[in-house]
């Protein structure tokens, strides 16, 4: 026999023999399960996974990890459930995108079901969410994938945590659904003079994301539908309200003059709350090329409703505008010429 059949038959024999050293693992780990020894069945995962992800073996820890948090958390082990999350997170970033488009989304429903089936006092709940937001940016963009912010949302509302399913239905892309939830805000904890303010803050969030179309949705939901707003349609009785308005159609026609104008007749009712300014300066670099401000810290002394629940996200700003001043300044030489 050559030495090349002795190394394949070694190596085939290797092969059997870790197969083997799984199954028996996995009948000792449905044991476990089914007699209560929780605690012996999680460490059996984690073996598990080692030795899955040890062989490349990625879909088959995928699924074997998923099935166990589904298991522990049915018999209310969710400390140990959300270890297992974590892994499977571990997993999916060794394994890297697929390409196939519909593998990488089959697990943010999944993951988000996993959150779902967290209780709040979970301590790694926190952990897992982070993570889980920061997988999925490689799927969409650079706040995470959006059905992801709308199933977290969904499960910060239903536990009361108004702030935090506030942050997230802003990023899930949906300006009618963000717009009713706002709308749901307002009534129940806001006074009849914040009516505007909900909405302000949301739009001008969403415009410095660079998402246009969703800070109109969340705009024509919220006007059309609040019953404590006077009026429906412009022109407006909130002052905010009409600032809103008159934005969106200069962004449209990019009107540099006029945005300026506008900023200026607005800013005694944008001083109202001091985050809009940093918004709203945001909004000219991105729409109006105006010169970046300089870098500072977020608006101080705010709290409660009205606390910058995105000061983490628009600490990020200042970083890139700086990459992006050279190009500012070109196309602001350029604005200037054709005004």
């Amino acid at each position: 026999m050559s030495a090349a059949e002795t190394g394949a038959m070694a190596s085939g024999s290797a092969v059997f023999t870790g197969q083997r050293g799984v199954s028996r693992v996995l009948a000792k780990l449905s044991q476990s399960l089914a007699g209560g020894e929780f605690y012996e069945a999680h460490m059996m995962y984690r073996t598990l996974y080692f030795r899955y992800t040890a062989q490349k073996r990625y879909q088959d820890c995928l699924n074997l990890l998923f099935d166990g948090a589904q298991q522990l958390i049915a018999k209310e082990q969710e400390s140990s459930a959300a270890d297992l999350c974590l892994l499977l997170l571990d997993t999916l970033e060794k394994r890297g995108p697929q390409a196939e488009d519909t593998d990488n989304f089959l697990w943010v429903p999944r993951l988000g079901a996993l959150i779902r089936g967290l209780n709040a006092s979970t301590v790694e709940r926190e952990t897992l969410i982070q993570r889980t937001i920061k997988w999925s940016t490689a799927l969409h963009g650079q706040y995470g994938h959006p059905v992801l912010h709308k199933l977290i949302a969904h499960v910060f509302w239903t536990e009361g945590n108004i702030e935090s399913a506030r942050h997230h239905y802003l990023l899930c892309q949906d300006g009618s659904l963000c717009g009713r939830v706002l709308i749901e805000i307002s009534q129940s904890r806001g006074f009849q003079g914040e009516v505007d303010l909900f909405l302000v803050q949301a739009v001008l969030q969403q415009l410095s994301l660079k998402d246009r179309k969703t800070a109109e949705d969340t705009f024509t939901e919220y006007t059309r539908y609040h019953g404590k707003l006077l009026k429906h349609e412009y022109p407006f009785q909130e002052p905010l309200v009409n600032f809103l308005y008159f934005l969106f159609r200069l962004i449209d026609a990019k009107l540099v003059a006029g945005f300026r104008a506008l900023r200026k007749l607005y800013d005694p009712s944008l001083k109202r709350d001091t985050s809009f300014l940093k918004y709203v300066a945001k909004i000219g670099v991105l729409y109006f090329d105006e010169e970046p401000e300089p870098a500072h810290s977020g608006p101080p002394g705010l709290g409660g409703m009205f606390g910058d629940i995105f000061n983490r996200l628009m600490a990020g700003f200042d970083e890139d505008d700086a990459e992006e001043h050279d190009t500012t300044q070109r196309r602001q030489n350029e604005n200037n010429e054709l005004e």
